[in-house]
């Protein structure tokens, strides 16, 4: 039978939905595109925004239009926390955030039996780790391995510890079991990934951190580039960076939340520190890292955000000195306490400054790119792009080069220009 997946949403899902392409693909299936005709469409959904909720409501319609014999399937986040909401679309099998390998067995006996199942269960009560398949499809040069699941934050404008559930991890050695399999079948990069990671191993409350777990893997596989997904900020400390800083495979970008610049709505957020803790967090991995890329994410309209809180969000950005950031108007999250608060801010107000926020991002970006011109970087090429091949550095920054096919392949570059969405070198 063949299979076609639609995936909304975060690395996590990417990791989940890939691995359950790979329990499908051993048992004998094949894997098809979600536009073609398929005996099964699976949505992997998302409910972080508004936005991918209504994603998710449209490719499952569009699934049904595309093959009204088939059998359609859904799971994720939206389909945890709204599972009624979907019924009402006629999926036939549906699955929360857990257990993906008996959904995929329950796909393909409706695929035979024309059987409906669903089973989503609550997501507040304990929950193991789901230990799926690592990796991805054969001819990608980068793959995930999904360390650990839920988040207990509770940030009062995220639905996500809602869907996912407590906190709950990856042994050590089935984590580096993975990495050496995965560099083993010849991945030349592992971004290590999962919901909250600077959570890892804390539900066994033994001392385990993220960085000795990180340190693990580096050793596990000197060869193979370790990246890193996104971290909050209490992760980065002195014993963080002294643990880590003399490994040259791990990749030195850093991703850490941030979603305000102004103390006043970070109290608002909940989120568990201060614009001074979140700078000390950057000046320690420059640090230890020098040269390295720090990104973040950055919400805009937040219930009661101010002008000023605003303006001053975007300068303590400018004063990071990130490479990058991605910007989010904020989605009101029916059940989360933000959704409740005074002070919505409107639709056109978030637009305006999301503008400028943009504005600012693209400012900080295109400094960081002319900062490392003449520099020489080690590229993992990945893919052709209209005449060009292009990869990405360490620090994720894009790379391209003329030249024929170096798909999976790493090497040195020497940076000459700015060059689209990145920077365009050429070999050594």
């Amino acid at each position: 039978m063949k299979f076609a997946f639609y995936t909304l949403g975060c690395k996590v899902n990417q990791y989940e939905t890939q691995a359950m392409e790979q329990l499908l693909t051993a048992r004998g299936h094949t894997l098809g595109q979600f536009d073609e005709l398929c005996d099964v469409y699976v949505v992997n959904t998302c409910t972080v925004t508004a936005v991918s909720d209504k994603k998710s409501r449209a490719m499952l319609r569009r699934a049904r239009r595309l093959n009204p014999d088939a059998v359609v399937g859904v799971c994720g986040c939206y389909a945890q926390t709204a599972p009624d909401e979907l019924r009402k679309l006629g999926v036939d099998v549906m699955v929360g955030t857990s257990g993906r390998e008996e959904f995929v067995g329950r796909l393909v006996e409706a695929a035979q039996s024309k059987k409906t199942w669903e089973q989503v269960d609550n997501a507040a009560q304990p929950r193991p780790f789901e230990q799926l398949p690592a990796g991805g499809l054969a001819e990608r040069t980068r793959a995930l391995l999904k360390i650990e699941d839920g988040c207990d934050n509770f940030c009062s404008y995220c639905i996500i510890p809602y869907a996912r559930g407590r906190v709950r991890s990856l042994p050590l050695e089935a984590a580096v079991e993975d990495a050496r399999k995965l560099a083993a079948e010849g991945y030349r990069e592992i971004v290590v990934n999962g919901i909250e990671i600077s959570s890892w191993g804390k539900e066994w409350k033994n001392g385990a951190r993220l960085d000795g777990l990180l340190a693990a893997l580096c050793r596990a596989v000197p060869d193979t580039r370790i990246r890193l997904g996104s971290l909050e900020p209490r992760t980065i400390d002195e014993e963080f960076c002294r643990a880590l800083s003399g490994f040259p495979n791990l990749c030195p970008q850093f991703h850490l939340s941030l979603q305000s610049g102004s103390d006043s709505v970070l109290a608002r957020m909940r989120r568990k520190y201060d614009a001074a803790r979140y700078f000390e967090s950057v000046r320690l991995l420059r640090a230890a890292f020098p040269g390295c890329a720090v990104t973040t994410d950055l919400i805009v309209g937040f219930p009661g955000e101010t002008e000023a809180e605003f303006e001053q969000s975007l300068e303590f950005l400018r004063r990071c000195e990130l490479s990058a950031f991605h910007i989010f108007p904020y989605s009101r999250r029916k059940g989360t306490p933000a959704a409740a608060m005074d002070g919505q801010i409107s639709n056109a107000v978030k637009e305006q400054r999301a503008a400028r926020a943009a504005e600012t991002a693209g400012e900080l970006s295109r400094a960081w790119l002319e900062r490392q011109l003449g520099t020489r970087q080690q590229v993992l090429f990945e893919q052709p792009e209209d005449g060009y091949f292009a990869g990405h550095a360490p620090n994720y920054t894009k790379v391209y080069v003329r030249g024929d096919s170096l798909h999976n392949e790493i090497r040195a570059v020497e940076i000459r220009s700015l060059f689209r969405d990145g920077l365009l070198g050429e070999p050594v």
